[in-house]
C-alpha cells in the first residue's frame, strides 16, 4: 500500500519475495525505488500516481527493479483509494512477476512465426477449418490459389471455395461425419474442383487430415492446383490423337498401290460399260435398249463399289475428335476387314469369320477400333505371304466379365522370341521398312 504521496505503508510477504526488500527496509520509502532509473528520470512514478488518481486505476506491463538491482517484467495495477467523502487516502498496488510468462509467450510467438514462415514457403495451399466448416487459417499459397485474402475468409464457411454441387452438400457431409464418424474424404487423396474469387473453377488435388485441439476437431486441407497438369494432359491427348491420325495416313500410304488397283477395277468396268452403251445407242432397237439398261445397271453397281471404297477411306483417314458411342462390333469387324483385305484376293488367303451377332454393342470410337483391326489384319496378311497354308481367322466372343474379345489369327511363321517381349514398344518392328509404331499405337488406343 502507498500513501497519497507514494510512500510505502504496507509491505506483504509476496512483495518481499518478488522484490527482495524486507518490510522493515522499505516501509516509508518512496515507491519510485522500484522503477528503472530512466523511468524515474522521466517522472513516470508520479505520472502513474496522477493517472491513477484521475482515472481510478492504472494497469500496465512494465519493467521494475529488485533489491539486487536486477530488472523484471511486472504486471502492475495501481488503484486510487478514497474515503466516503471522496478524499484520496492512498493507493493500492498489486505487482506480479510475469518475466517467465512473457518469455514463454515470446518463445511461443517465435515458434508460431517460424512455423508460419515455413508454411509460407510450401507451394501447396493449406486451409484449416473447425468441425462446423469455419475457416481458422488460410495460408499465403491459399490466397494465391483462390484469390481471397486471409482477412476475407477467416470465420467464413469453407464451402465458399467450392462450386455446386459440392457447395450444397458440404455442410451435410460434415454433419454426417460428426454423427457417424464415417469418412469420405479424410485421409484420402482425391481430385476436386475449386472456385476462385473471380468465379473461375479449376481442378485441384485435395488431402484432408484430422486432429484434436482443446477437445475440438480441426481439419487441415492441403490443396494443389492441377490446372497446369490438366493442360499438359490435354496437350498430350491432342498429340496422341495426331499420332494416331498420322498412323492411319501412313497405313493408307503403304497400301496406296493396292488401293489404286482396287479403285481402278470398278472405274475400268464403268468405262467399258459406258463405251459399250454408247456403241449400242448408235443403232438402237428394242433388244438393244434392254442390253443398254443392263449395262447401265452394271456401271451403276461398279460406281457404288468405287464409292464405298472411297467412303471407307475417307472415314478411316478423317481427323476428328474421339467419339465413344454404342457400335455393333460385328459390323465394325466386317467393315475393317473389307478395308484391310483390299487387293488381297490374288494372294490366295482364305478368310474365315466367326462373329457373335447377339448383344455385340460396344462403347468405342469407331474409327480408332477399325484402325486397330486394320493394323492387325494387314500384319496377318503380310506374315502369310510365303506360307504354304494361308488362313486368316477373325472371331468375336463375349467374355465372363462382359467384355467383347476380338481375335485375329493367321498361319504365318509366328513372332521371333527376340522381338516378342518388345512387340508393343514404339519403334520395334520385324519389317525392314517398318517404323514400328503400328502395334504401339494400337495398344495406346
Amino acid at each position: 500500500m502507498l500513501d497519497p504521496h507514494g510512500l510505502v505503508t504496507i509491505w506483504n510477504r509476496g512483495a518481499e519475495r518478488i522484490k527482495g526488500w524486507r518490510s522493515a527496509d522499505i516501509i516509508g520509502q518512496h515507491f519510485a525505488l522500484f522503477y528503472p532509473p530512466d523511468d524515474v528520470a522521466a517522472g513516470k512514478p508520479q505520472a502513474d500516481l496522477d493517472r491513477a488518481s484521475a482515472e481510478g486505476r492504472v494497469e500496465e506491463d512494465s519493467w521494475r527493479i529488485r533489491k539486487d538491482g536486477s530488472e523484471f517484467l511486472a504486471s502492475v495495477t495501481i488503484t486510487a483509494l478514497r474515503d466516503s467523502a471522496g478524499a484520496l487516502r492512498g493507493f493500492g498496488k498489486v505487482v506480479r512477476d510475469i518475466t517467465d510468462q512473457k518469455a514463454a509467450e515470446t518463445a511461443l510467438s517465435r515458434r508460431e512465426y517460424h512455423l508460419r514462415s515455413i508454411l509460407e514457403t510450401v507451394p501447396d495451399a493449406m486451409i484449416v477449418i473447425d468441425e462446423h466448416g469455419s475457416i481458422s487459417s488460410f495460408s499465403a499459397a491459399a490466397e494465391r490459389l483462390f484469390g481471397h485474402s486471409q482477412a476475407e475468409v477467416i470465420g467464413r464457411n469453407v464451402k465458399m471455395l467450392m462450386p455446386d454441387p459440392d457447395r450444397r452438400q458440404h455442410d451435410a457431409y460434415l454433419d454426417h461425419y460428426r454423427t457417424t464418424g464415417q469418412r469420405k474424404v479424410i485421409g484420402k487423396l482425391r481430385i476436386a474442383t475449386g472456385l476462385r474469387r473471380n468465379g473461375e473453377t479449376f481442378p485441384l488435388e485435395l488431402t484432408v487430415g484430422e486432429t484434436l485441439s482443446g477437445g475440438q476437431r480441426i481439419f487441415t486441407a492441403f490443396l494443389r492446383d492441377l490446372t497446369g497438369r490438366r493442360l499438359t494432359e490435354l496437350r498430350m491427348q491432342e498429340l496422341q490423337s495426331e499420332l494416331i491420325h498420322v498412323s492411319r495416313l501412313s497405313a493408307m500410304g503403304t497400301m496406296a498401290s493396292t488401293l489404286a488397283h482396287e479403285l481402278n477395277q470398278p472405274l475400268t468396268a464403268i468405262a467399258n460399260y459406258l463405251e459399250t452403251t454408247r456403241d449400242m445407242l448408235r443403232d438402237p432397237d428394242a433388244e438393244t435398249i434392254d442390253l443398254v439398261r443392263d449395262a447401265l445397271d452394271e456401271a451403276a453397281g461398279q460406281a457404288l463399289r468405287a464409292g464405298e471404297i472411297v467412303r471407307r477411306l475417307r472415314e478411316f483417314v478423317a481427323h476428328g475428335a474421339v467419339q465413344h458411342r454404342a457400335e455393333p462390333l460385328g459390323a465394325l469387324v466386317r467393315e475393317a476387314a473389307g478395308l484391310a483385305l483390299i487387293g488381297t484376293p490374288e494372294l490366295g488367303i482364305q478368310t474365315v469369320m466367326a462373329l457373335s451377332e447377339e448383344n455385340d454393342l460396344v462403347q468405342v470410337d469407331r474409327v480408332q477400333i477399325q484402325q486397330v483391326l486394320v493394323n492387325l489384319i494387314r500384319n496377318a496378311v503380310e506374315v502369310m505371304t510365303g506360307a504354304s497354308r494361308r488362313v486368316l481367322a477373325i472371331s468375336t466372343e463375349t467374355e465372363s466379365n462382359g467384355c467383347m474379345k476380338v481375335s485375329v489369327q493367321d498361319t504365318g511363321d509366328g513372332i521371333a522370341p527376340v522381338i516378342a517381349d518388345r512387340l508393343f514398344q514404339a519403334f520395334a518392328s520385324t519389317k525392314e521398312d517398318g517404323m514400328g509404331l503400328g502395334l504401339s499405337i494400337c495398344r495406346t488406343i
